[in-house]
């Protein structure tokens, strides 16, 4: 999935979600989908951006794996998500814009604040939410390994192995 931060540095591209039984007035959502047989992550993201918003990924950068068990209208789903950053181009409006699913639904895509302490609508993958709060104003400069690792373990995610981390609110 995609942080697509905006020029300003203080918004990132997420899509507006219908609601569910869980999420009442809906929930935002990640750019990015699933990944096709025989193909990596990164080249999903660059599909995903490709066929939903008719964009481009520039300085695309892989930032992490979290993995993400929830809840939907009652049943239990589990995925484990690469997270990235890139910002798109062309990017939507201020005001946002729409993406098409692969089954032609067309949703709305809005900015939403970083800095979210403010937005009644939760952002999934929850597991990616801490992780977005805290890095905002590193998603242009990517940190040291070690110093990223620590800012992961210092809100709430403990390392698993290597490359993947868990959140444990």
């Amino acid at each position: 999935m995609l942080v697509a931060p905006h020029p300003d540095g203080t918004r990132h591209l997420v899509s507006v979600n219908e609601p569910t039984d869980e999420n009442p007035q809906g929930y935002h959502r990640l750019i990015g989908g699933s990944v096709e047989l025989g193909e990596t992550f990164e080249q999903a993201i660059i599909r995903e951006v490709d066929e939903e918003l008719g964009a481009r990924i520039h300085d695309l950068a892989h930032l992490g794996t979290v993995e993400n068990i929830f809840r939907f209208n009652g049943e239990l789903g589990h995925e484990i998500v690469a997270l990235y950053s890139g910002t798109v181009n062309p990017a939507p409006s201020d005001d946002g814009g729409t993406l098409t699913e692969s089954d032609g639904v067309v949703m709305p895509v809005l900015w939403r604040p970083f800095d979210d302490s403010g937005v009644d609508v939760p952002l999934y993958p929850a597991g990616a939410n801490a992780w977005i709060r805290f890095r905002s104003l590193e998603l242009t400069s990517r940190p040291s390994r070690a110093a990223a690792l620590r800012l992961d373990e210092s809100v709430g995610f403990v390392r698993r192995d290597t490359n993947v981390l868990r959140f444990t609110p």
